[in-house]
């Protein structure tokens, strides 16, 4: 049975994520350990104790997962589960996904992250940016939305569709005041819902392209190879294998919305009949339930001892059958 593995991005985050996983798999810490000989900092103590607060800070959120997602992965293959036919990611996730294919370095990643992290910290003034979701409208309903409240142009006036997350979940990005005037749009147009998300960054959107260009050419001098794992980016849905290729992707993505619902489509569409989520939470599991519910998938998360015998024991399973 072929399967696939999908990492989470901001927001899966948690003090003590990992924890019960680190209690059973020494590699959850020695992962951990490289992760901050590169930072200069102790990770896992941040990750096991907090604050939240610091945990939640862009340029130490992404390593963090990264970490958590690779040392996830790394349990995963110390215990005999095999390569999975595809890789993707959720915005950050998607640099987890090319560690794990081998395309890039685990301790360049970390430092790559980080660099992403501050420049996106850096691009947009505190407080002056801001992200919502809407949901239960169409994605062509939220992004006239987003049109109608960009209307005019000019200071404040930047707000597009930021991650097309399932349908009926669309997340917003932009200027404080031009996301709140979008918000209201969509409530105008049916929205059943719209909720300000606790975020200052607004992540995939025109505010990020300076960071993106900043992050070109960091990513200019970090080493990529073509990776060992068919891997689909949720910039375009679409599997990419060329190191070239792949470094636009990753700049690009930083001012692109994620197409998530059109990149699980693609991985099922490539007869994949199991999702696992690799990494903490289950943000990424619950979506893609949301987007697939045909009868004969499997979607799994993995983040603890009891979900990895799970996912080994499914997929052993579905290998033999």
């Amino acid at each position: 049975m072929a399967f696939a593995f999908v990492f989470p991005g901001q927001g899966s985050q948690s003090v003590g994520m990992l924890g019960a996983l680190a209690a059973t798999e020494a590699t959850v810490r020695t992962t951990f350990d490289e992760a901050s000989a590169v930072l200069g900092y102790d990770l896992w103590k941040l990750v096991s104790e907090g604050p939240e607060e610091e945990l939640s800070s862009t340029a130490r959120t992404q390593p963090a997962l990264l970490a958590a997602g690779v040392a996830t992965w790394r349990c995963w293959r110390a215990r005999g589960g095999t390569e999975p036919a595809i890789v993707s990611g959720h915005s950050l996730g998607e640099f987890t996904a090319l560690v794990c294919a081998e395309s890039l370095d685990f301790r360049a990643a970390v430092a790559l992250v980080r660099f992403r992290g501050e420049v996106m910290q850096e691009a947009v003034p505190a407080g002056s940016g801001a992200m919502a979701a809407i949901l239960g409208l169409e994605d062509a309903a939220v992004e006239a939305a987003c049109r109608e409240a960009a209307a005019g142009g000019g200071a404040g006036s930047v707000v597009e569709a930021a991650n097309f997350n399932s349908p009926g979940q669309v997340v917003i990005a932009g200027e404080s005041g031009a996301v709140e005037r979008a918000i209201a749009a969509a409530k105008a147009r049916g929205a059943k819902r719209a909720v300000t998300l606790p975020v200052s960054v607004p992540s995939h959107s025109a505010l990020m392209r300076g960071a993106a260009e900043r992050l070109r050419g960091r990513l200019s001098a970090v080493g990529v190879k073509p990776p060992r794992i068919r891997y689909v980016s949720a910039v375009d849905a679409a599997p990419h294998a060329e190191p070239a290729e792949i470094r636009d992707l990753l700049v690009r993505q930083l001012s692109s919305p994620v197409r998530w619902t059109d990149t699980v489509r693609a991985i099922i569409a490539t007869g994949v009949e199991e999702i696992i989520e690799c990494g903490p939470g289950r943000v990424l599991t619950g979506l893609n339930r949301r987007i697939e519910r045909r009868a004969g998938l499997e979607f799994l998360a993995l983040e603890d001892p009891d979900s990895l015998d799970t996912a080994l024991s499914a997929t052993r399973e579905g290998s033999h059958a």
